[in-house]
């Protein structure tokens, strides 16, 4: 693909997700939940998404880029909205704490369970020994599809997959499961890319990597999600201007869970 065939797929991508609103009087935003293991890039990942469609640097999700960090970063529920020309695209990115191994030091499952239900309000606190009571302010008794989540996003880093230990694996599978009785659409961003394939330097060689196929199978295995739903990228971190093939990636992502989320929306809907 020449750099000209490049700069026409990221403008017919920016122009669809830019003309894009929701099949659903009832939905005025699709509702993103991120999660994901400690350090995973979850954070990067919501910033990354804003720089591919403003086209500048944007650091508002706060990613910590500290080395070796032992506990996330995140500390509360946070929706995150993306500008547009004065006003925001009608989707937004639930970003919660990073999952470790003990339930205890981290967000409980039940949380991330009554998020996807709707429950949790923007702004919560996180208690690592409790989930959060009916009677919390942040919670919300009612509901509606709205409130719901319409999408569930695993971020997982690809250099580092085989040493996420067993229990943040299955904790994120416990949730994935719920999704599914939920029929909530789920797909996996796969970062760190560039660590797992030399080759990978450049982005463009990224669906021809053995490496990185191979990094997308064990993701496969791993969470339970189809190789199809496995969207590799890779996300801003040093660079102070736009990437195209950076852009591509991501943006592909981002088309990709703009439509399952719009179609589980006009399904629950239908459905009603």
């Amino acid at each position: 693909m020449t750099d000209e065939d490049s700069e026409d797929n990221k403008s017919n991508m920016l122009r669809k997700l830019n003309e894009f609103m929701p099949g659903s009087a009832e939905v005025s935003k699709l509702n993103i939940l991120i999660h994901g293991p400690i350090g995973s890039g979850k954070s990067s990942f919501v910033d990354s998404v804003k720089t591919a469609l403003q086209g500048h640097n944007t650091t508002s999700a706060l990613a910590d880029s500290a080395a070796g960090k032992s506990h996330s970063f995140t500390l509360k529920l946070k929706i995150h909205r993306v500008k547009k020309d004065g006003t925001f695209y009608p989707f937004v990115f639930t970003d919660i704490m990073g999952l470790e191994p003990d339930e205890s030091k981290g967000v409980q499952t039940e949380d991330m369970i009554k998020i996807l239900h709707g429950h949790i309000k923007d702004g919560y606190t996180f208690n690592p020994v409790r989930s959060i009571a009916d009677y919390d302010p942040k919670y919300l008794s009612n509901p509606s599809l709205k409130d719901k989540v319409h999408c569930l996003v695993s971020v997982l880093p690809g250099d580092k997959l085989s040493l996420i230990p067993e229990e943040v694996i299955k904790r994120m599978r416990d949730v994935r499961k719920k999704a599914s009785d939920l029929e909530i659409p789920q797909v996996v961003i796969m970062t760190m890319v560039d660590k797992v394939c030399p080759l990978v330097k450049n982005l463009s060689k990224i669906y021809t990597s053995r490496k990185v196929k191979e990094k997308m199978e064990e993701c496969c295995h791993r969470l339970g999600v189809p190789m199809n739903c496995i969207l590799p990228v890779l996300n801003y971190h040093e660079q102070i201007t736009n990437d195209l093939n950076m852009d591509l990636l991501i943006l592909m992502a981002m088309t990709n869970i703009i439509q399952f989320a719009n179609d589980y929306v006009e399904d629950q809907v239908y459905a009603e």
